[in-house]
């Protein structure tokens, strides 16, 4: 009856030659730890229905061109619940994809940890983390993909700690399931939309989509193209080739022009294939960094672009989780850099910029893997700095860098409007006077 279970069909409907894992030994008694009364009988009771020997299907499949060590939940058996043998079926699929050097993808639909198994039930949460966590550690991708419903235990235990976070359209999920819940927490927070837009879930993904989502995920971050330490990524070849700006002001000009290249012109021509990751994983999302993974020549790069807005904390919080991830799994990072600068208004300071900033810039400076930063537009001080890489920095000719806009400038020295555009020049924020003061490498041709 395995063949024709709703967690079988979905795990090969995603991939082909699914290999079912031989379950731990089960070492169940009657009616679980608990000795809960009947227990025994509503899981033969399950089993008879859904063809499902227990809530979780392990094993190993192929995704496109690649392997992959699947976890997939049966709902229909007691709502995909974790006790203690399909907890140990977990751990053992994660074990699995670390001697096999596999990355997972866990397709989730659970409505947390099993009441009939009490505390045994529960103490799984800490040893899936474990596993999850060994399996980070050792630089092993996890993919996850929310299914309806994804709640307690299995979305804040495996799902959220996921390095990339999938969900289909319309899923609940929340920590608290909509039974335990008070009936007046309702609406979108509870669901993978609004999940996506507080910045806990990359992208939303209908299941026709999810076999070429997953295939590109595998492909791009399979463990076997990484290597530590990689060579850093390439400079993009700059997208003008107009000359130097023969005066600050004019630098500045040109970098503000509307008709200047942006993040995404040079993310398509620097990639043939990118998948974008979305929100800093704490409530926020920034439509102003763009962050993601893509190939390049045959190559992973991760990229953290600034698209000219002044970023938002949730946006360093987003560039500093990609660092950490590039990071994680020996992936080089191309940043590019172009912001007036910071966010400075009420609701930034209310969202922590100063410590979102700081992470950005510990996430740089803690990196093993090499950075490398193109400034394409506006370098507004410590906003723009923070995404930039010591020693590894060039422009391009329609750029500048500075310490503050020369507007700001004016402001603090209390001059005239007229004047700013002797300040920019005293600011030496030219690419040429950024070459000659040491800052960056060159000018990207």
């Amino acid at each position: 009856m395995a063949e024709h279970t709703a967690a079988r069909v979905l795990v090969e409907s995603v991939s082909q030659g699914f290999e079912e894992f031989e379950p731990p030994a089960d070492r169940s008694v009657p009616d679980g730890p608990l000795g809960w009364p009947g227990y025994d009988d509503q899981r033969a009771r399950v089993t008879a229905r859904t063809g499902a020997a227990e809530s979780v299907l392990c094993g190993r499949g192929w995704v496109g061109s690649r392997q992959a060590v699947f976890i997939a939940f049966e709902f229909g058996f007691l709502g995909g619940s974790i006790g203690t043998a399909a907890g140990a079926r977990v751990v053992a699929a994660f074990e699995q994809a670390r001697q096999q050097r596999l990355p997972v993808i866990s397709l989730v639909a659970s409505g947390g940890s099993r009441m009939q198994e009490g505390i045994c039930a529960l103490r799984q949460l800490q040893e899936i983390s474990r596993a999850a966590l060994l399996t980070r550690q050792a630089r092993i991708p996890h993919v996850t993909v929310l299914r309806d419903p994804t709640t307690g235990g299995m979305w804040a235990a495996l799902a959220a700690a996921a390095d990339v976070v999938l969900a289909a359209p319309g899923a609940a999920v929340a920590f608290g399931g909509s039974r335990v819940r008070r009936p007046i927490d309702t609406g979108e927070a509870f669901t993978a939309e609004g999940k996506l837009a507080d910045g806990q879930v990359d992208r939303i993904v209908d299941d026709a989509e999810l076999p070429d989502v997953l295939a590109d995920l595998v492909a791009l971050l399979h463990p076997q193209r990484l290597v530590r330490p990689p060579e850093p990524a390439p400079v993009p070849a700059a997208l003008t080739s107009g000359d130097l700006p023969a005066t600050g002001w004019h630098a500045v000009q040109r970098a503000r022009a509307a008709d200047r290249p942006r993040a995404r012109a040079y993310l398509d021509a620097y990639f043939t294939n990118r998948f974008e990751i979305s929100g800093d994983r704490a409530g926020g999302r920034d439509a102003g960094m763009i962050c993601g993974i893509g190939d390049h020549r045959g190559r992973t790069i991760a990229f953290a672009a600034q698209t000219g807005t002044a970023n938002t904390p949730a946006g360093f919080r987003t560039a500093a989780r990609l660092i950490r991830l590039a990071d994680q799994l020996g992936i080089p990072v191309l940043t590019l850099v172009d912001t007036p600068g910071a966010a400075n208004d009420a609701a930034a300071e209310r969202g922590g910029i100063g410590p979102a900033i700081a992470e950005s810039f510990t996430a740089v400076a803690d990196a093993r893997v090499p950075i490398t930063t193109l400034v394409i537009g506006e370098g507004g001080s410590g906003g723009a700095l923070a995404l930039a890489a010591p020693e590894r920095t060039w422009i391009t000719s329609d750029a500048y860098f500075a310490v503050i806009a020369p507007e700001s400038s004016a402001a603090i020295l209390k001059r005239a409007p007229a004047e700013v555009p002797e300040l920019a020049g005293l600011l030496r924020l030219r690419p040429q006077d950024l070459v000659d003061l040491g800052f960056v490498q060159g000018i990207a041709r």
